[in-house]
This record gives C-alpha cells, structure tokens and sequence, in this order.
C-alpha cells in the first residue's frame, strides 16, 4: 500500500512531538512493506528553529536512528500536489497544515482520488483555538484521528468531520528501549518550558523538589527564558538544552528516575492524554513519577506503571521513596515497560490505522454525494 503524509516536520523534533511518533509508525509501516512517502514544508517552524540553535547538519540528526526514513522538504508555493498524491492507497495530513493545503488535499481527493483521507490531530487546539480548528475544511475526509477520546468525541459533536476515532501517540520500541548503565545521576526531565503552560507546575514539581531533596539533576528541552535558566541554575540542575529525541534512551540510563509535568490544557480540558513522553519513558524501563492527570481511558495503572501525584509535598515523598528503595523502583519500572510493551507500541497503533483504513476501503469511504459540510 501506498501511504502519503504530510506532516509539520518528519526532520525536526525541537519542540515537536508529533515527530516521534510519525518516526515510530512510519518506521513499523516500512517494516511491514509499505510505500511510505512523508511531505513536510522547507519552512516550517520547528526546522527553522532546530537550524538556529544547532545548524542545518541537525535536520539529518535523526537518520541515525531512522536511517531508512526520510521527507520531502517542498516549497508550498511550488507543491505538485497530483504528483505528490499519485497512485496513494491512504493519505494522512496532520493538524499543524496550513488550513489552504488541507483544503486543496480535500479537493483532491473530492475530484477524483480513489485515497482514504484522514486527518490527524495531536494538540489542544481543539479546546484552546476551536475557531482555528473548526476552519479546517474537511468535508472530503473519511474521518479523524484523534489522539484521545475527549478530542474524537469534540470533533463528532462539533460536526467538525462525520467521524472519527481514538488514535493514542505510543512509543517507538524500536528505538525507547532500556540501555541498562550504571546510572550516575538521580532525576532528568526531559521536555520543554514552553509557553507559560506549566512554568508555575514545573517551578513547584521539579525545581523546588530537585532542590529540597539535593538531588543530582539535569533538565533537557528549548524555550526555556533565562529567567527560568537561572531558576535551574540557582536549584543546582545542570541545564544541557535540545536534546535529540532518539538520544533519550540513553540520557534515561544515566539517572534513576524521571518525572511527568503535563501542561496545563491536558490536565484542566483534555483528560486521558498523558502526551508521548510517559510512553517513551517508561519504554526505557526508567521509574517514572507523573503529576496528577486524569487517566479516565485507563491507558495505564498508576501506582504501579508509575506514581502519580496531585501536591508537590507528595512529588517530594515519591522521588524520595523511589530514590531510596531499589526493589520499589525496580517494579514501577518493569511494570511501566510491561504494559507499554503489551498496549502501547507504534506497532499496535499502526494495527488500529491498518483496521480503520481496511474498514474505510472496503464499504465505509465517504461518495461523493454523501460529503458532510463543515
């Protein structure tokens, strides 16, 4: 089968989640034969800002680990649409295109494309820019793929597309994997300051329980002011900025523990979605302790995947605990990785897109007279 993506980036993923993910399903669909072809602009914004911090080599960084991946960085004012879309059996376009090029993908397929069309949705948007999202004309699509069940259940009872379904990011276990080490470190954090999403949640469940505890710590991620280098800075963490992400692994055996901070859109309007960086971690069989959010999907069973806590006197407790008894850290960390291993792997979502995709091409495609206006 043929499977055509357009994406923000396959390339970058500075501050760019969706990338990890696209890396683990595409990589599972080119194990299992398929033509995966993936389109990502020369503009976008995540490569552009990989370039200014760590030069134009950075964009290939990732082959190493993908080396049978690779995009098509087009200029969208010259973009071959009918070429790029030729003899496709499924196309994928993510939410972070441009609401044009999702509108001509749709008319496409409207005029003739014998493609399943799905969109694929990965961010708060949905609550946080409704106005943004409910623009995306999607008329054309056969349906939606959300990742968690609030966001399918929103774009059905928005009458933002006829269908859709429930698609959970999960970890690449090709790559997210333990590298067992002596580890010489306590805690790492990997993940971004952000936008004041969680700069309050990350001053109280990471620093100040980094500091109160003088734990041996190191934080990776981009976006972070100075004023919040210098909180680092003064709490004793050694701040090592963007860090490729299929170098975490690694970075996860050099310390004994690491935690969840979820910004706040997830935690106050978009429960079940813990994001990717829980099934990452606990991939690589690190203990994890995660801040409170409301795992109503039952993706996972916290306290035993990983601790979970609502006050930062509990963030306390728990790396203290986890800290010093080994036998406790060592279950949390099998059982994460065990149940990762068993629900949660590129290859089980794949599965599921394989399923709808069977579904959508045997009898449930949209005809051209029964398109839903939106």
């Amino acid at each position: 089968m043929r499977i055509v993506i357009f994406c923000h980036s396959l390339a970058s993923d500075w501050n760019h989640g969706n990338a990890h993910f696209l890396r683990g399903v595409c990589s599972e669909l080119v194990a299992r034969g398929h033509d995966v072809r993936v389109y990502e602009p020369r503009d976008a914004w995540s490569a552009q800002n990989l370039v200014a911090e760590a030069g134009e080599p950075a964009l290939g960084d990732y082959r190493v680990a993908y080396p049978h991946l690779q995009s098509v960085r087009y200029d969208p004012r010259r973009l071959d649409l009918d070429r790029a879309l030729d003899h496709a059996d499924l196309v994928l376009v993510h939410e972070w295109n441009p609401h044009d090029l999702v509108r001509r993908i749709g008319a496409r397929r409207a005029s003739g494309g014998r493609f399943t069309l799905l969109f694929h949705v990965t961010h708060h948007r949905s609550v946080s820019e409704p106005h943004a999202m409910a623009a995306y004309d999607l008329q054309y699509f056969d349906g939606v793929l959300a990742f968690g069940e609030v966001i399918r259940a929103r774009y059905e009872a928005q009458g933002w597309a006829r269908r859709a379904w429930r698609w959970h990011e999960a970890a690449d276990t090709r790559v997210f994997r333990p590298l067992w080490s002596a580890p010489t470190g306590d805690l790492v954090w990997i993940g971004n300051w952000g936008d004041d999403e969680r700069s309050e949640e990350l001053r109280q469940y990471l620093i100040g329980p980094i500091a109160d505890l003088r734990l041996r710590a190191r934080v990776h991620g981009v976006r972070y002011p100075a004023l919040a280098r210098a909180e680092l800075t003064a709490a004793g963490i050694d701040y090592a900025g963007w860090l490729p992400n299929y170098r975490a692994p690694g970075v996860f055996a050099e310390f004994r523990v690491t935690v969840h901070v979820p910004r706040r859109p997830y935690v106050e309007r978009l429960p079940g979605i813990p994001t990717i960086r829980v099934f990452e971690a606990l991939a690589c069989g690190i203990p994890l302790v995660s801040c409170w959010w409301d795992d109503c999907e039952g993706l996972f069973t916290p306290g035993s995947d990983f601790l979970m806590v609502r006050t930062p006197a509990e963030m306390r407790r728990a790396l203290r605990d986890v800290l010093c008894d080994c036998d406790r850290a060592t279950a949390l960390a099998d059982h994460g990785r065990r149940t990762v291993l068993a629900r949660h792997t590129c290859a089980h979502r794949v599965d599921e897109l394989l399923s709808i995709a069977d579904g959508l091409g045997r009898d449930g495609r949209l005809p051209a007279s029964d398109m839903v206006s939106v």
